[in-house]
Parts: C-alpha cells; sequence; structure tokens
C-alpha cells in the first residue's frame, strides 16, 4: 500500500500545506490580471490542502479571501467594489456574456466540497451577475471525487473564465501553478502512478525541471 502523509498527520509547510518533501512554494509565481477575483471560502475548506480557493490567494496578490461560516452570513459590502460589475458563477447563470472588459468585472468564487458550495450559492445569488461557463471537457483536479461530469475545482473555473476573456498569459501561468499543486497533492497522498501519469501530460515538466528535481531529491533522501 502506497505510504500517505495526510493520514499519518505529517507537519506541513504553513503556506502551502504541503508536507516539506512535497512543498512547492519554490515553484510559486505572481499571476497578474484586470480581473478582481474574490474567493468565498468555506471554513471547512480553508484548512484542507486541496483547497485551491487558497491556492487562489497565494499566486495572484490582487485577489481576496473571504472566510464563510452559515452562523455569520458575509456582508456584500465587503465584496462589491466600486466601477466593477460583480458575476458570480453559478451552474444556472446566464451564458457568459460577450464583449466584457476584465478591467470593469469582479468575479466571486465558490471553495469548498461541492454540497458546501451549493449552501453557499444560496446566500450569495442575489448579489451580482450569474453566470455559468460552458463546459470544457474532463478537469485535471485529480485529489477528489467528481460525482458528476461537468464539475471543476474552484481553479479550473477560474482558468475557464481567464481564457474566456481573452486573459491568456494570466490563464497560463496560474495553469503551471494548478498543475504543480496537484502533482504535489498526489505524491503527498502516496498516489505514485497517478503522480507519474499525471506529470506526462502536465506543463510543469518543461516549466519547473530543477524544482521537480529537487522535490523527488527530497523525497529519496527520506
Amino acid at each position: 500500500m502506497a505510504r500517505s502523509v495526510v493520514l499519518a498527520g505529517a507537519p506541513r509547510c504553513a503556506r502551502c500545506q504541503f508536507v516539506p518533501r512535497w512543498c512547492i512554494c519554490a515553484g510559486e509565481r505572481a499571476v497578474v490580471c484586470p480581473l478582481q477575483v474574490e474567493v468565498l471560502i468555506h471554513h471547512r475548506e480553508y484548512h484542507r490542502p486541496t483547497s485551491t480557493g487558497r491556492l487562489i490567494n497565494r499566486v495572484m496578490p490582487a485577489s481576496r479571501g473571504h472566510l464563510f461560516r452559515r452562523e455569520t452570513p458575509p456582508d456584500p459590502a465587503t465584496f462589491r467594489l466600486p466601477g466593477r460589475e460583480l458575476w458570480i458563477l453559478h451552474p444556472r447563470g446566464e451564458p457568459l456574456p460577450a464583449g466584457a472588459a476584465p478591467e470593469g468585472l469582479q468575479v466571486l468564487l465558490l471553495d469548498g466540497s461541492w454540497r458546501e458550495a451549493a449552501r453557499m450559492s444560496t446566500e450569495v445569488a442575489a448579489w451580482g451577475r450569474l453566470v455559468r461557463l460552458p463546459e470544457d471537457g474532463p478537469g485535471r483536479y485529480q485529489l477528489r471525487t467528481h460525482e458528476h461530469d461537468g464539475r471543476y475545482s474552484t481553479v479550473e473555473s477560474l482558468l475557464m473564465l481567464l481564457a474566456a476573456l481573452g486573459l491568456s498569459e494570466a490563464e497560463a501561468q496560474l495553469r503551471l501553478q494548478f498543475e504543480l499543486h496537484v502533482y504535489a497533492g498526489l505524491r503527498t497522498r502516496g498516489a505514485k502512478g497517478k503522480a507519474e501519469e499525471f506529470l506526462a501530460s502536465s506543463p510543469i515538466r518543461a516549466a519547473f525541471p530543477a524544482l521537480l528535481e529537487e522535490m523527488h531529491r527530497r523525497r529519496a533522501a527520506i
């Protein structure tokens, strides 16, 4: 059986939440774009190392994270920014509007399990414009089980939105951070075979060769 440090309760990096041997902080690169990103993170999700909402907040300096607790509903006034239209990504929203300028937008992303995100959506649905993204094939987020097709992680939803808005450079840079996150998560869980299969088709092989070599060297030294 593969060894999983998730179950073993090993110490973790305070920033990326992975164990030191698979820490990805050295590969962190700031992702800058004109779209204002807001992440509403369920309080149970906040300490999960698999959270891609926290990944967004780590690598996008201008993004903002907000903690959700059902007993203390968030105030919409803390989200809205002057001069920007608030979009809320929602599967029952309208099709993505054409021709929108990222400089005039802010997007609210819901980060949690599928059930937690559904509960949060009932609290925020009236805050802004509900917008849905077109499905983009199977996702690359292999750290949780997808119960239905068309469900994507928080960061994958943002990646699709960035691409749709023509923010190709930001999309490419954020995708590298996401793929590195998934790979480290798989290795942390001891899923070596699945991780190697993931890495074989990932752009991080070319983008972070030295970091990957160092991560594997750390593992071999244990």
